[in-house]
């Protein structure tokens, strides 16, 4: 029987700083190491340790400038880890197609799909007779996943590796099963992809799924780099969803 997944972000990795030697620049105390990395990478092209403009010698002053006149690759520097889960397939396909990334995805060949866990969309999940057509095609083809695995295991019963008759036989299955079926994303990027991708996602026009996934990466960059992404503006739209956007990225 299907069961409804949820999604879950978390953040398990964000870039380190550590202070230089030979160099005469203090960081901000209270600036995230993320901060400190982008700033001392905008002050290392020019040198100006000294910091000799009154106007951007706070770390926060210096970053929103560096925004302000779009120097986004100082923001390649420092980068941040997501660990996903509850997101549909289709929605990792579009997660998928922002390059910028580095991405390890569950893997469907290697791991048996026997929980039946999918991702019900907003325009389903709230009526529930469209619910209940839903879970229901669901359950049918996992019903036909399952015969066809079982035959095609019996089929491959002639390969002597148990790994590789495993993976042919999941690898052939797979192909019916149904695009909400959840999938897991480690999610590796700098925070111009961030940036990036925020800006395409969280926007109005993008899909409920992947914009909800935008906001939930929002969320926790902004705690981890506040300066970096406190210019992104949520806000709720008529439906209950919430999309974010921002004057400096288009």
């Amino acid at each position: 029987m299907a069961v409804e997944s949820t999604l879950d972000v978390q953040l398990i990795a964000s870039s380190k700083f550590t202070m230089p030697t030979g160099v005469a620049w203090e960081v901000d105390e209270g600036a995230t190491d993320a901060e400190a990395i982008v700033e001392l990478a905008g002050r290392a092209c020019y040198e100006t340790w000294d910091k000799p403009n009154p106007h951007t010698r706070a770390n926060d002053a210096y970053l929103r400038h560096i925004i302000d006149v779009g120097h986004d690759a100082l923001l390649e520097h420092a980068t941040a880890t997501m660990y996903i889960r509850g997101l549909s397939r289709a929605a990792g396909n579009e997660l998928l197609r922002h390059r910028h990334f580095s991405f390890s995805q569950l893997s469907q060949r290697y791991v048996h799909a026997g929980g039946g866990e999918v991702v019900v969309p907003d325009a389903i999940a709230g009526d529930d007779e469209l619910r209940r057509l839903f879970l229901n095609a669901v359950d049918e083809a996992r019903f036909v996943h399952d015969e066809l695995l079982a035959a095609l295991e019996d089929n491959l019963a002639s390969e002597p590796n148990a790994l590789l008759r495993a993976k042919k036989a999941r690898q052939a299955a797979r192909a019916v099963l149904p695009n909400a079926t959840e999938t897991r994303f480690v999610v590796t990027g700098n925070f111009r992809a961030w940036r990036s991708f925020i800006a395409a996602r969280a926007s109005e026009h993008a899909d409920t799924e992947i914009r909800g996934l935008a906001i939930a990466c929002l969320e926790l960059l902004r705690e981890e780099s506040p300066v970096l992404f406190s210019d992104f503006l949520i806000s709720e739209l008529a439906d209950g969803t919430r999309m974010a956007t921002s004057p400096y990225v288009s």
